[in-house]
C-alpha cells in the first residue's frame, strides 16, 4: 500500500466529506480542516519519500542491485522509527485522529475513535491500494520479457513511472 501526492486532494476531501455528512464532527472551517488532512497525508508522503531516497542512497553506496530496495527500505523506515507497508494505514490513521482532536478547524467530534477508524480505514485503503492495479497493468504491457532479468527491471521502473504521470500519482 503506497499514498500518492496526487490523492491527497481527493482523500482529505472524501474523508471530510464522510465524517461531516454522518455528523461524526462538526467543522468551524471546512476549508481549514481540509488542509489540516492535507497536511498529515502529504507530511507521510514526504517522510515516505525520504525514507525511499535514503535506501537509494544506501544502495548505490554499497553497489547493491535494484532488487534489494524494499530490504533496504525496510531498515532505513525502521531505524527512522517510520511505518510502512501494512503497518503504515494504522499509523496514518492514528496520526489523522490526533490531528481532528487537536485541529482549531474541527468544532466538536461526536463518534468514537473508533468509528471515526471504521470510516477512515475504507478510505484510505481504496485511495492507497492503487499500487496493486498499476503493476498488473505495467506487468501486462511488458510481458514480453522474462521477469528478474536487468531488461525486465528497468522497463518495468520505466513503464510504472509512465503509468503514475498519467494518472496523476507523481
Amino acid at each position: 500500500m503506497r499514498l500518492y501526492i496526487g490523492k491527497v486532494p481527493a482523500i482529505s476531501e472524501e474523508i471530510l466529506r464522510t465524517l461531516t455528512a454522518d455528523e461524526d464532527l462538526e467543522v468551524e472551517s471546512a476549508e481549514g480542516a481540509r488542509q489540516d488532512i492535507e497536511a498529515v497525508l502529504r507530511e507521510f508522503v514526504r517522510r515516505d519519500r525520504d525514507v525511499g531516497e535514503e535506501a537509494r542512497n544506501r544502495m548505490e553506496a554499497r553497489g547493491l542491485g535494484y532488487s534489494q530496495l524494499s530490504k533496504v527500505k525496510s531498515q532505513v523506515a525502521r531505524e527512522k522509527g517510520i511505518q510502512t507497508g501494512e503497518e503504515a494505514l494504522p499509523y496514518l490513521i492514528e496520526q489523522l485522529l490526533e490531528m481532528l482532536f487537536h485541529s482549531q478547524s474541527i468544532a466538536e467530534i461526536f463518534a468514537d475513535d473508533t468509528v471515526l477508524r471504521k470510516k477512515i480505514t475504507p478510505i484510505l485503503r481504496k485511495h492507497m491500494d492503487v499500487e496493486g492495479e498499476l503493476d498488473s497493468e505495467v506487468r501486462g504491457r511488458i510481458k514480453n520479457l522474462e521477469e528478474g532479468t536487468a531488461a525486465f527491471d528497468i522497463e518495468y521502473a520505466k513503464v510504472m513511472e509512465q503509468m503514475r504521470r498519467k494518472k496523476g500519482l507523481t
